[in-house]
């Protein structure tokens, strides 16, 4: 029993670990566009395309509708994430205001979700 928490703390430190690179390097590849567009075009297919796998398969772990709604909140910026990259492949000029709204999207519903969760274990270690 010891053993199965301790592998699932391990992959939860990479799966944090590799979540938290992977937004680093969306940062990087954004910023090296204007120097390198052929590099980072294909850096951020990579880094978009981790960053939201692991979003998708991190679901909301709470029952409330309002932390569902903010989950849903982080699926839409990773959908806009992928969009951004698309036109930034294209070589459209659009793709950096998708990736602004799906900034603010990823920033609201990361503040608001950590209340939220702390919100339900209050309310569940009071009952």
């Amino acid at each position: 029993m010891r053993e199965m928490l301790e592998r699932r703390k391990m992959n939860y430190n990479i799966k944090s670990t590799l979540y938290k690179v992977s937004a680093i390097l969306i940062l990087v590849f954004t910023v090296a566009y204007s120097f390198q567009p052929a590099i980072a075009v294909w850096g951020m297919v990579a880094s978009v395309s981790l960053f939201s796998a692991i979003t998708m398969t991190t679901p909301y772990p709470g029952k409330s509708i309002r932390g569902k709604r903010l989950f849903n909140f982080q699926v839409f910026a990773c959908v806009l994430m992928v969009v951004a990259t698309f036109l930034m492949y294209k070589g459209r000029n659009e793709w950096p205001v998708l990736l602004l709204i799906s900034a603010i999207f990823l920033f609201y519903s990361s503040l608001v979700l950590q209340k939220e969760l702390e919100k339900e274990k209050r309310k569940d270690t009071k009952q």
